[in-house]
Order: structure tokens, then sequence, then C-alpha cells
């Protein structure tokens, strides 16, 4: 996956216009990001109450692509089949081959069928002659004088017997004849039948071939994205929730709060990354407050706290089973010379599989929370708004204008168009805007990151 980096420009962006929300951050190729409808509250900063709020929409998710690992099953598939294909086509032409040999046992019928057909032939075109001959023996005694009955009834005799001899030849030859036909037919009807064979035999090899190169590209395709981490992919069945972040957080103390990983995906999960940033202002919204916020992780497999790393990714969960999750405790320490302010707690989940197939959450989970002077008493609830993570479909250096979606829990909405807190959470939103976009960066880093020190 690439990365988005609007640095001092998202900040511009997002004091000006309230709609703007972390349009720098992990993206996702080929994911939709269309906006969604804000929600706005109903009543003015400051008001009591619970302000109303709006069902965010559901956001098209793009249709997902195959892993690497099924690519290189479908090339095994289309290899396979292509060599199944070209011993098709070689038992096809060994086929014309012998359809084609003089040793065909459909041949070496036709040529001993010819053979008897002019054997026919020559015995009628006897006969035929035997015939004329005794036609003539009867014409001869009939016009001598001197003949005797005996010698006309003998040429008679000669003659009907001749006449019936022809016959029977005529019949043996025709018989003959058609069996030649029908024995010539059957031969030549098994060449162009081993013909026909042989050329669907060399269509096959030619499509599977085709379908063979298709599938080595389509893999090759997957993996050059995997190594540009372009191949990643939104995962809403990766879900990510937080419980117990305080809607106030008074300077100078610490909260407890956890984040849990569930999948939803109906496979194993190889490695999945949670990820968490905090980030703040004072009421004015021109001073960050980032320095002052000190935010560790700890989970069941390394119980110790500890920072997140650089690039906001609290520890690695390993081979997440389909309907398992995972938790991950968070501390949020705060300076106790912290002024008073606004702050957010962004989180979002990402995975990477051995097969080479990565993603995470299409959304970025928002929780809102109130700073409070040293002294002050932390509690209530932070409120929870999402936004959709943004696709890396515009050049780096670009902007998104993404709306922020939320369910309101407290008092006053994220971005509240009009109120007169609006001015702090906005550039607090456009200072995290730039920390996502200088530092959050999606596995695909992390796993070449990982695969260069290996």
């Amino acid at each position: 996956m690439k990365i988005r980096r609007t640095l001092a420009t998202a900040v511009a962006l997002a004091a000006t216009a309230p709609v703007v929300l972390l349009a720098a951050g992990p993206a996702f190729a080929g994911t939709a990001a269309a906006p969604t409808a804000s929600a706005t509250s109903t009543g003015s900063a400051g008001s009591s109450g619970s302000s109303g709020s709006t069902t965010p929409k559901s956001q098209p998710q793009a249709a997902a692509k195959p892993s690497i690992a099924e690519l290189e099953k479908a090339v095994a598939d289309a290899k396979k089949a292509y060599d199944d294909a070209v011993a098709a086509e070689a038992a096809a032409r060994k086929a014309v081959d012998a359809a084609l040999s003089d040793t065909a046992p459909l041949t070496v019928a036709a040529a001993e069928a010819e053979k008897a057909a002019k054997a026919a032939a020559a015995a009628k075109t006897a006969a035929d002659k035997a015939v004329a001959d005794a036609q003539a023996a009867v014409d001869a005694v009939m016009a001598d004088e001197s003949s005797t009955e005996a010698d006309r009834t003998a040429a008679l005799k000669a003659f009907a017997e001749a006449q019936a001899a022809a016959e029977d030849a005529a019949a043996d030859k025709s018989a003959a004849d058609t069996k030649y036909a029908d024995a010539l037919d059957a031969s030549n009807d098994a060449r162009v039948a081993a013909a026909r064979q042989y050329s669907v035999a060399q269509k096959a090899t030619e499509d599977a071939r085709a379908a063979l190169e298709a599938a080595e590209g389509a893999l090759a395709q997957a993996k050059e994205d995997a190594e540009n981490g372009d191949s990643c992919e939104a995962e809403p069945g990766l879900a990510v929730s937080v419980s117990g972040l305080p809607g106030r957080i008074a300077a100078g103390s610490t909260v407890d709060f956890s984040m849990r990983l569930t999948n939803n995906t109906g496979r194993t999960l190889d490695e999945v990354y949670p990820y968490v940033s905090v980030h703040a202002t004072d009421k004015s919204g021109q001073k960050d407050l980032g320095r002052m916020l000190k935010l560790q992780w700890s989970n069941a497999a390394s119980p110790a706290w500890h920072n997140l790393d650089r690039d906001g990714y609290a520890g690695t969960i390993s081979a997440l089973k389909a309907g398992a999750h995972s938790d991950v405790k968070l501390r949020l320490t705060v300076d106790a010379e912290a002024p008073a302010g606004a702050g957010i707690a962004v989180t979002t989940g990402d995975y990477y599989n051995d097969s080479g197939d990565c993603g995470g959450t299409p959304d970025f989970d928002v929780y809102e929370f109130e700073l409070v002077a040293a002294g002050g008493a932390s509690g209530g609830e932070a409120t929870h708004g999402t936004t959709p993570r943004p696709s890396d479909n515009k050049p780096q250096g670009g902007t998104s204008t993404v709306p922020v979606t939320t369910t309101t829990t407290t008092t006053g909405a994220l971005a509240e168009t009009g109120s007169s807190s609006a001015t702090p959470k906005l550039a607090l939103l456009g200072g995290a805007a730039v920390v996502l976009g200088a530092g959050a960066v999606i596995v695909a880093r992390r796993r070449r990151s990982s695969s260069d020190s290996a």
C-alpha cells in the first residue's frame, strides 16, 4: 500500500472545512472511499443532553481480489490443464498418423475390399464375354443346315448357362463394389475424424497455453503489487472496537482502556496489527499537545507495557483464527502540565498473511474526549465516530475531503459546524491527519522492512 502525505495542506483544510478528517494515512489500493453523510448535532455547543446523530450509510466494498495463494493454485491448475492438453494433442497426432497409415485396420479392410471388387469386375467381364460367345455359337448352329437337333439343344443350353453365370457375376460385382465403397468411406471417415480431433486438440492446447500465460501474468502482477505494497484490500470482516476510554481525561492522570480485534473473515489471519494513535490540542486549537500524551500497550503474549512502534502499531497478533478475538490493553498518560483542550484516539486494524494477501479495516474508528486541567476528574464515555480509510487513487501530495460519520454518546459532535468548540476540534483533526500521513504505514512497509532485515 502507498501512503498519502498531505501534511500542512491537510491542516489547512481541516481548519477551514468541518468535513475534512484524516485525509492522510494508511490507504487501500482500489478500495472505494465514497463520502458518507456527515452527522451534525441538533444542539449548540455547551447545551445539555445528548445531541442528535445519524446512522452511517453503508459504504460500497470493492470486490475481493484473489490472494497470491489462490493465484498460485490457479497457475498450478492451468499448468496441469496445459500439460494435459499437450498430451492430448500428442495422442491426437498419433491417432492421425495411425489413421493415415497403410496398416490401419480400416485401410487394410478397404484395400482388401477394393481387391475383391476388382476381381468381381474381372469375373463379370469374363462372364459377359462368355455370354457373347455362347450367343454366337447359338447363332452359328441355327444357321448351319447340317446341325442336328442335339447340336442346337447343346448350344442353347450353353447360352443359358453363360447368362446365369453372367447374372451371378454381376450380383457379385455389385456386392463387392458396395462393400468396397463402404470400407473406403469408413477408412476416410476415420481419417477425417482423426484430423478433426487433432485440430480440436491443437486449439485446446492454444487455449490452455493462453490461460496459463494469463494465470502466470496475474500471479506475477499480484506479487509485484505485493512487493510495492499495492495489493492490500479493505476487509470489513476484521472488526476493531475500543472500550473503557473516558470522555474526560484530566491532566496528570493515567487511564487504562482496551482495544479488541475480532476476526470475522472466515479464515485465519496470520499476522494482525492493531493501530492506535492519540492527538490533542488546547482549547484554542493553536497548540498541539501530542508531546504531552504517552500511549503504551500490553497484551497476553507480552504483558509488559510497551511504547507503540514508529508506525503506531501496538504489537502483532499472530495467527488470529476465524471467529477468534484478541485484546490489547492500552494506557494513556497525560502530562500534569497539559492545558484543558480536546483530544481524539484513532484506531484501525491491519493484517498480512503468509500467502501474500493483506489489508485492513475499511474505516478509521475515531473516539473524541475532553482534556481537563490537572485536578479535574476523568470519567464519562468517549464519543465514537467512523470515517472511511481513503483509497490511494490520487497522486501523493493530493488531498481528500472525507465526511465524518459519528455515533454520539456524549454531548457535542466530532466536528460540529458553527460551534464555538469547532475550532480546536478541527485543528485537532488536522494534526491527526499530519501524524497519520507522516507515520501510519500499512503492513506492506512493515513486511518489506522485515524481509530486508531478515
